[in-house]
Formats: structure tokens, sequence, C-alpha cells
């Protein structure tokens, strides 16, 4: 970059950036390794400079550390003058990824979370709804393209299906709001630590779905009575050449009739993002159950025997193990419903209030094919509990809104705990079970306060 001058203050000219923090940006690339992928190497300043990048681009503050090796002039003229961006950063921008206040915990594919104080909306918007990728966003739902697009329904069917979406229009619609969580969502809080993306508190949303049964889909393609099984795709495809993502459902759970695909989300066409033309939402179990960007629906005589649906993925141990052991493959099971789980979206943590002044409390919670029963707070280390107040969800399968106040008699440290139980009388632990991939975590929510005089 010697002699050379990137145009940032004339591109950005609320920009600034201070000279020690690029020199020393700079220097933590310097010292990567060489043999580490170029998306790799990005990721250790995209990090911890997110919110940053989002607000003024990334190519011009990667440009001004000297990312790329043919210089600042060939920045200039080969892309911006061009309107071109570096591709391992196309798909993200061109999908409006982050999203502002996002937590993000990998670039590619795009991986991101919200605080759950940032989730406190009874309806989650679509700005705050967490992203769950495994491999890049397709060309189609970046530039919304329908043109050629077919939903294709094959296997154990007497009649094989490729409908459009005015085809899929013609059927009953249905809106609904649903609780889409991730199955690693809390994995972060496992000990001892497992591999996979640390998710926190936040891969969970309760947004509104639009769209139709997937039973009268399937019934329109008159499946055989020796249909067991949903395999599902999508167009993602990955680049690395591994085995496509898809996952399936057992045929009782897609003739649910709550069980949709869906084509709205919170009455607008699905984003990019989130699965455009349409995806799978399947009520109370695993996101990843949910496929998005979907093209397929392959009817099977037997449980889909994909690579996410085999070996350690998204399955769990079919009995309690001591924590850091592997049982044998055999002795897993595949993930479905989620557990009874609650989440405080009021107060932020670490807050300060005073002695004897009201504090709102306020959460949401969910339990899977189950019900919410009630949800009990503690601030006083789970030795004494108080129930709060539990308003019904809109829907079955929506999120429960709890609430109360708390106020403080004595200054100091405290934590308030919230802890929800279902209806068939599961209540969430107090210490996270173990498994291997962190899948499932409903370990008690616990948000810290300082009270002052």
């Amino acid at each position: 970059m010697r002699g050379q001058h990137c145009r940032l203050g004339s591109l950005y000219p609320d920009l600034t950036v201070s000279n020690n923090t690029l020199k020393q940006d700079t220097l933590t690339m310097q010292h990567s390794s060489h043999e580490t992928n170029i998306e790799d190497r990005l990721d250790s300043i995209l990090t911890t400079r997110r919110n940053f990048l989002f607000n003024t681009g990334k190519i011009t503050l990667l440009a001004s550390l000297g990312m790329f090796g043919a210089g600042c002039e060939a920045v200039n003229q080969g892309l911006l003058d061009r309107g071109l961006m570096p591709v391992v950063l196309e798909d993200l921008q061109a999908a409006g990824l982050p999203k502002p206040d996002m937590l993000v915990h990998s670039q590619s594919p795009f991986n991101g979370e919200f605080a759950p104080h940032l989730l406190n909306d009874d309806v989650t918007p679509t700005d705050k709804h967490f992203v769950r990728n495994n491999s890049g966003v397709p060309e189609r739902a970046i530039n919304q393209d329908l043109n050629g697009w077919k939903l294709v329904i094959d296997g154990e069917v007497h009649k094989k299906l490729a409908l459009s979406m005015e085809d899929l229009q013609q059927f009953p619609q249905v809106t609904m709001e649903v609780v889409l969580e991730c199955a690693g969502n809390g994995r972060s809080l496992f000990m001892p630590e497992v591999s996979g993306t640390p998710w926190q508190r936040g891969a969970v949303a309760c947004s509104e779905w639009t769209g139709v049964r997937l039973r009268d889909v399937l019934q329109a393609a008159d499946i055989k009575p020796s249909a067991v099984y949903t395999g599902n795709y999508g167009e993602d495809i990955p680049n690395d050449g591994s085995e496509q993502f898809s996952r399936g459902i057992p045929i009782e759970k897609a003739m649910d009739e709550h069980t949709l695909i869906a084509l709205k989300m919170n009455g607008e066409v699905l984003p990019d993002a989130h699965g455009f033309p349409a995806r799978l939402i399947v009520p109370g179990w695993i996101g990843s159950a949910m496929q998005k960007w979907l093209n397929r629906i392959w009817v099977r005589d037997k449980v889909h025997d994909s690579e996410k649906m085999s070996g350690y993925s998204y399955r769990i141990p079919k009995y309690p193990i001591e924590p850091g052991n592997n049982p044998p493959i055999e002795d897993m099971q595949i993930a479905t419903a989620w557990r009874v789980k609650s989440l405080i979206t009021q107060p932020q943590p670490s807050l300060e209030f005073s002695v004897g002044i009201p504090i709102s409390v306020r959460g949401h919670a969910w339990a899977g094919e189950n019900r919410i029963e009630k949800v009990l707070v503690s601030t006083d280390f789970g030795i004494k509990w108080q129930e709060t107040v539990l308003m019904p969800p809109s829907n079955r399968y929506a999120w429960s809104h709890w609430g109360t106040e708390l106020t403080f008699a004595n200054k100091g440290y405290y934590e308030i705990w919230a802890r929800a139980y279902d209806d068939e009388g599961n209540t969430q632990p107090f210490i996270q079970p173990w498994n291997p991939k962190g899948y499932l975590g409903n370990v008690i929510h616990r948000v810290p306060v300082i009270i002052t005089t």
C-alpha cells in the first residue's frame, strides 16, 4: 500500500478510524498464518468491528488495512469504480447481513443472534430474527427471483408435483406465530465446552409466518401408504463440494395441521436470509427441521438418511451421559421437539437500580410440543420463588409472555432467575445436562443486577 491511497474519505465522509486501531488490526493480520483462507483471515477483524463495518462498508476498511495483494489502485479501479466488491463479502452485503446490533459468530456461512434484551417484542420483528445458515444465501433469494423456481414433491407419491408460486398460492393460506430456535441455542453454556457455533441465548425468535399447510400439498400429491419420512432440500448449495444440507421429518409431523410451507414472514414476502421463496415451518421442533430456500420434498419409505440426519448431527443420547463422553452412535437419537425454556428480556443484564424502586421484569417461555404451565422467578439464587403473571400464547406454538415487578430492600449484587414449567411437569435445570454437540440447551436464565442506595 506504500504510495497508494484508497478513497475512504471521499466515499464515506463520516468515516473515522484511529491510526493506532488500523495499525493494530494490520499487525494482527500480518501475523496470521499464511495457510489460513481469506475468509478466516478476515474474520478476526470482522468479529470485533461488525457495527462499524455495517455502517461504513466492509470493502473500504479492508482496503485501508492492506488486505488486497493487488493494491489500493486495483481496488479503486477494478472494484469500487465498477460498483463491485470482493466475492467473499458479496452474498452477505447483498442479503442485508449482518443486521444492526447483531452478534455475529461467523461470516461464511453467516450465523448471528441478538441479545435477549433486544428480543422483548411479543412478535419478533424480521430485523431482530437470528440467522442460521449452513451455506451461502442463494442468488435467487438475493435477487428475489421466481423465474424457473418450482417446488417438487416426489418419491412415495402417486402424483409427482412441480409447483410454481402461483400453484402454491391456490392452497388455503394459514397465518400463525411460531417459535423458531436453533438446535444449538445455548451451546456456549455447556460445560465442558462442545464444538460448534457458540450460540448464547439469542438464536430464538417468534415471528408471524404465512403459508400453506404441508399436508394439503402432500395430499395433492396423493402420498402412498408406504410414506414414512420426508427428505427436504433447498437451493443453498455448498461451495466446498460437501453434501448439500438436508433434513427431514416423520410423515406424522408433516401431516400435522400446524406444519407449513411458509411464503411470508411478518406479512412480507420471505426475506432472502430467511428462505425466499419458500421454507418449512415445523412448529415446536428444532430449527434445522425448517428447511430454507425449499425446492424439493422427497417422500421416503424410511427415515431420511442424509449426512445431517446421521452420526452425531442433530442427534442426542438416548440416556443421560457423563459430561465429556461420547456414547456409541447407535445410542444416539434424532433431536425433534424443544424442551421447556424461558428467556428474560427485561431488564438488560448488569443495570443499576435503587433500593425500594419496583423493577419491571419480563420475558417469554415456550415448551416444544407441550404448553407452558407457569414461570417462576427468584432473586436469592433459587432459595425462594414467586410466580409471575403468565399471558397465554396467541396460538399454539407461539411463545407465552410473562411478567412481574420486583423490589429490592437492600443494596448489593443480585441475580434474577427465571424458571419455566410445562403442562407435563417438566422444568428447566439449574445445571445444563450435557450432550456431545450442545443441543437443546434449556438451563435457567440468570440476569445480574446491581442495587444501589
